[in-house]
């Protein structure tokens, strides 16, 4: 079977590999970009991704938000294939109920990067100021749209995290998972009101919390 090829709109900013291009004229050699998806939902975890890619461009990288689904899933297969290393990890419903948002994307950045398999020189990440990370690393304003390596690692961990709850979904089918990601859509809020929450919504997030008072 001949593989799908993308199609992308010309329209869309591509990023370049300034920031990583930049660095390595400095001697940095293992370049690890990082960034998180899954912060505003009122289910399920946030999840970091971390990549070193390879000196071989993949072309249609970008802003994980700007791809459809099948868009996604096809280039975090490739960018996995392609690079030097790789690491995914989710902070669950409780870590985030227990930490907070903030910390808990914090400890899913420091786990991603401390289980990547190789070395790791310096970090780029999407705005976050990561504390007492014994790496260098530099907060990006809009990373994701601006750097290649952290477009890679928003588009990793997008995947993983909606293939996540779209498995919650088979379960808990009546939050509609598979569509609104854990997001409050209408069909969403609509089930909170008529079932309650389930054990994987967020208890800390006032829309949830009002449900235990």
């Amino acid at each position: 079977m001949t593989p799908r090829k993308l199609k992308f709109s010309k329209k869309l900013r591509v990023p370049k590999r300034d920031f990583e291009m930049k660095f390595a004229k400095k001697g940095y050699k293992y370049i690890a970009g990082i960034d998180e998806v899954g912060r505003a939902p009122w289910a399920g975890p946030v999840v970091a991704a971390a990549v070193i890619l390879s000196s071989k461009r993949i072309h249609k990288i970008r802003d994980s938000k700007l791809l459809n689904h099948e868009e996604r899933r096809l280039l975090a297969q490739k960018i996995i294939k392609e690079s030097i290393s790789y690491s995914i990890y989710f902070s669950s419903h409780y870590q985030i109920d227990n930490l907070g948002i903030h910390q808990a994307t914090i400890l899913a950045f420091k786990k991603a990067l401390r289980n990547l398999k190789s070395r790791t020189d310096m970090v780029l990440v999407d705005a976050f100021k990561i504390p007492r990370l014994n790496i260098p690393h530099l907060p990006i304003i809009k990373g994701d749209t601006n750097c290649y390596s952290i477009a890679a690692a928003s588009i990793i961990a997008k995947v993983a995290r909606d293939n996540y709850m779209i498995e919650l979904s088979e379960v808990y089918p009546q939050y509609d998972w598979q569509n609104n990601k854990g997001y409050p859509s209408p069909k969403h809020k609509e089930a909170l009101k008529k079932f309650g929450p389930s054990p994987f919504h967020r208890r800390s997030f006032a829309p949830i919390a009002k449900f235990y008072r």
